[in-house]
């Protein structure tokens, strides 16, 4: 079984060098929100018009709005009412994390509930990133969001690598597979995407946790949003020394501090995080 693991990592290496791995492509809603935040000559209008041929998408930026994280004096009913008050920076980036959704599903059992905890874990810690970057640094909250939404989007050609080739693994040698290439493939993938660059270097540098730069960035976010939510389990994770871990300093943040012991942040993080499911 062991060779069908060095198998499957030959064959995507060799794909990813010789530029052959089939990448997901960002769904559509995404690629127009995307092209409007960047024209200059772009309205909110423009925005609304896209979202709201989305009638799913429309529905979450709304409950977003009326969240406790941005609920403003008075109750938010219409797409247009929201995108004014989130602004557009801050809605087409929730808009293309949230379009990605979609692309997590599958039709095998085995590969669509992979999938599944797989966006659910990058919601769960694009939550905290919201969270974390609001109150911690100057990184911007929306783009925090979306750091934590893409971290992971390298375990999905893996999975489909695996499920077109209808290969038969292990959850343990698949797992094997997905934490060796997943952060490389997930780099060239938000490359091929055209990303911002602050962004591109996630899902290779989050699990770093010996990396040294020189300011707190959306890497450092995304690798202390991860560690908060394995606080407490058994992960491995959990068996290192966090003192060591610089990213907690670099945020300002007390690696012995649980922080779902503060009420208050551990209030915004749950909200952040269910307004992404």
């Amino acid at each position: 079984m062991s060779n069908i693991v060095e198998t499957i990592k030959t064959e995507l290496i060799s794909a990813i060098e010789n530029d052959k791995l089939v990448l997901p492509t960002l769904p559509e809603v995404a690629l127009q929100v995307r092209e409007i935040a960047e024209s200059e000559d772009s309205a909110i209008a423009d925005l609304v018009k896209v979202i709201s041929n989305d009638t799913a998408l429309s529905a979450r930026i709304i409950r977003v709005c009326n969240s406790p994280l941005f609920r403003g004096s008075r109750a938010i009913e219409n797409l247009n009412m929201a995108v004014s008050r989130l602004g557009m920076a801050y809605t087409s980036n929730l808009a293309m994390g949230l379009a990605m959704e979609q692309m997590f599903q599958a039709t095998s059992d085995m590969i669509d509930k992979r999938l599944r905890a797989t966006w659910q874990t990058s919601t769960e810690v694009a939550g905290v990133c919201h969270v974390l970057a609001q109150h911690y640094t100057k990184l911007k909250p929306d783009q925090a969001t979306l750091a934590g939404l893409v971290h992971l989007i390298g375990v999905l050609p893996i999975l489909r690598y695996v499920e077109d080739k209808d290969i038969q693994i292990s959850s343990i040698m698949l797992d094997n597979v997905i934490d060796e290439l997943h952060p490389r493939i997930g780099s060239t993938i938000l490359k091929k995407w055209d990303f911002p660059k602050e962004l591109q270097n996630v899902p290779l540098e989050y699990a770093n946790f010996q990396r040294e730069v020189p300011a707190p960035d959306y890497a450092d976010l995304v690798m202390v949003a991860n560690l908060q939510l394995v606080a407490g389990t058994d992960h491995p994770w959990t068996e290192m020394d966090w003192n060591t871990i610089s990213a907690f300093n670099r945020l300002g943040l007390d690696p012995n501090i649980d922080m779902s012991e503060e009420e208050d942040l551990n209030a915004q993080m749950e909200a952040a995080m269910a307004l992404l499911q």
